[in-house]
């Protein structure tokens, strides 16, 4: 304040400057008297121009999800990761804490922040590749969720299919939190076996003769050999 020899403000104090921080809009009077005791009032109001950051609640998102974070409370906007819009998209790769700092018109400043957590990976496993004869059946077991869901359209972890052709399987594994995650496994159609013992043959009483099989890779004749070629 100005204008006299000594000071009387309305919050006490009697210097012709003070400091003030008001929480909000404020009337200060000062009453200012001269050496002669002539006395004058005046007021002054301090407008608190008041800022409130606002970047959101906290969220949780599946790993290599993206998910769009929005403050709001001021004019202009700076998250701790360079952004400056009011929203920004961020996709982690572990639990991460977002900061934005709001500036209001007047200048005024305010910070929050966001917490963005990941909940548990979902790694889904079709199990080994399996090669089965011409007719077989395999069985084939998932793991990795809570939910399966294979190309065949089953709902099981373990299904059992009998392909005609090389099969390429596919499994969707969903967990409680909605995070999915796919695996795939072939089932393969090794090469049939042909058995083939020879022709029929006549010989005389004790006399020997060699058979002969084709047709496979290992052998068991009903006489226990093993060999492709026996001797009866």
């Amino acid at each position: 304040a100005s204008g006299g020899d000594s000071y009387l403000w309305s919050n006490g104090e009697t210097t012709a400057s003070i400091t003030v921080s008001p929480t909000a809009d404020t009337i200060y009077t000062v009453t200012v008297t001269t050496a002669v005791v002539c006395v004058d009032t005046d007021e002054v109001l301090v407008t608190v121009n008041d800022v409130t950051a606002n970047a959101g609640d906290d969220v949780s998102v599946c790993p290599g999800e993206e998910v769009t974070l929005t403050a709001s409370g001021g004019e202009t906007y700076l998250w701790s990761n360079g952004a400056t819009t009011a929203s920004v998209t961020v996709s982690p790769d572990a639990d991460t804490t977002y900061t934005v700092t709001v500036t209001s018109a007047e200048g005024c400043t305010d910070t929050d922040e966001v917490i963005v957590s990941l909940y548990p990976e979902v790694i889904a496993d079709a199990g080994a590749d399996a090669a089965i004869c011409p007719g077989d059946s395999a069985t084939l077991t998932a793991s990795g969720g809570g939910n399966y869901l294979w190309s065949t359209g089953e709902t099981s972890a373990s299904i059992t299919v009998s392909p005609t052709a090389e099969t390429t399987y596919t499994v969707t594994i969903t967990s409680a939190e909605g995070c999915v995650d796919t695996d795939e496994v072939v089932v393969s159609i090794s090469p049939d076996a042909f058995a083939n013992a020879g022709a029929d043959m006549a010989l005389c009483l004790g006399d020997s003769a060699t058979l002969t099989a084709s047709g496979g890779g290992s052998y068991l004749w009903s006489t226990g050999e093993t060999t492709e070629s026996i001797t009866v």
